[in-house]
């Protein structure tokens, strides 16, 4: 696993313009986040694996000792999406060879270039023939035939609710162990007393990042009446500061989107949004995209910030997954708390406050599997990742990956 790790360091900027191109995203972001991110899933749950310890009791009025032993799961079954390639493709693999199991791996058929050229050197790395299968297909035909397979125990996926409402189903007479980390609608709650300086710069980014298709993305951001107009008029312009461009232009924040169809969609929301009585601030419909002359057949859409929209809306129930954030006011610490969790996800969520006391309790009270408070995507794979309600079921991490790719057995020996 450290051998793959330093192949694939070896060939990042292959791998990072690959993805880039494959995928729509910016050469930066792939080279920064995505490729590094893959190879240190490998380094960590190579070292991570060395670290665990089985239990042992013992009953000496019975003259029993008991035990427990770890062993692999089977087959894992292992299907990633197309927003984070070879990043979260990698985040299943890692864990899963790593406790003994082999796996059967699909990648997103829209983004399956990284995972070929990860193939090539699977077998320089030494990693045996058979251990890591990769099925290049769609999910009815090759997603189907994995989750639907009695031979294959396990189903770790990464994707839309909706697609894991399907695989719930289709697996649910083979009882298999699951693990889904499903869509998001992910709120910001940003109190008076809190740092603008930092939070600004850091919710743009976490409303926009990678055209805002990461499921850990902010679309929903509260901000307490005190600071409302003054927090809303510096986020526009720090929004507006963002430059959409060729994925191989190193000063481009943001690449197209993955699909014209996905566009598309995107671009109803804010719409709908309009048609609702919503005010858009900036981007979609309010200003002309500036591109070069070869990018402009492309998938690409502004950052964009709507307000005043109702909680109803579906631009604030809904996943949009796309470049879209809405600003709402609140008042109380109550309100905010029950209008964040008036929703069916519950993936991610942040908090903006320099009361300590008042972080800790709206985190507590949020329906949400992560929370950040002051910061964004900082993230340790020794915790807990997963979400609540619609945003899925089962959690990923060091100990969480260790339980959910291994068997336990209890053994008690009688001297």
């Amino acid at each position: 696993m450290n051998k793959l790790a330093d192949l694939i360091e070896q060939e990042l900027e292959a791998f990072a313009q690959a993805e880039s191109k494959d995928q729509g995203k910016t050469i930066t972001f792939a080279r920064t986040v995505d490729i590094p991110r893959a190879v240190y899933n490998f380094r960590f749950f190579a070292s991570s694996i060395l670290h665990h310890t089985s239990e042992c009791t013992q009953m000496d009025q019975m003259g029993c000792m008991h035990y427990t032993m770890r062993v692999p799961g089977g087959i894992a079954g292992l299907i990633s999406p197309w927003n984070l390639p070879l990043y979260l493709l990698t985040w299943k693999i890692a864990p899963a060879i790593a406790y003994g199991n082999t796996v059967i791996a699909k990648p997103s058929e829209m983004t399956s270039v990284t995972a070929w050229m990860m193939c090539k050197l699977l077998d320089k790395a030494g990693i045996p023939p058979g251990v890591v299968n990769i099925v290049f297909g769609t999910g009815p035909k090759a997603g189907e035939a994995i989750v639907s397979h009695p031979d294959v125990p396990l189903i770790s996926f990464t994707g839309s609710t909706l697609t894991g409402q399907l695989i719930m189903e289709r697996s649910a007479p083979h009882c298999k162990k699951l693990s889904l980390e499903l869509g998001g609608k992910n709120p910001a709650i940003i109190f008076e007393d809190a740092d603008l300086d930092q939070c600004i710069p850091t919710t743009v980014r976490s409303s926009f990042a990678n055209q805002g298709e990461i499921c850990l993305c902010t679309s929903r951001i509260f901000v307490q009446r005190g600071i409302y107009h003054e927090f809303l008029k510096r986020f526009v312009e720090e929004t507006k500061k963002w430059k959409v461009g060729s994925s191989s232009d190193p000063t481009a924040n943001m690449g197209a989107l993955i699909s014209k169809e996905h566009l598309k969609k995107v671009k109803k929301y804010v719409k709908k949004a309009d048609a609702e009585g919503a005010r858009i601030l900036c981007g979609e419909g309010i200003e002309a995209l500036q591109l070069p002359a070869r990018n402009q057949n492309g998938y690409f859409m502004l950052p964009t910030v709507i307000t005043e929209v109702k909680d109803e809306s579906c631009c604030m129930q809904e996943e949009i997954f796309g470049p879209v954030t809405c600003v709402v006011v609140f008042d109380t610490e109550e309100e905010v708390i029950k209008r964040a969790n008036d929703i069916k996800y519950g993936l991610a969520a942040t908090i903006w406050s320099s009361n300590i006391g008042c972080v800790h309790r709206v985190a507590k009270r949020l329906q949400s599997g992560l929370v950040w408070t002051n910061c964004w995507l900082i993230r340790d794979l020794n915790l807990p990742f997963g979400g609540m309600k619609f945003s899925g079921i089962g959690r990923e991490g060091a100990k969480d990956s260790y339980e959910f790719f291994t068997e336990v057995k209890t053994i008690t020996i009688k001297h």
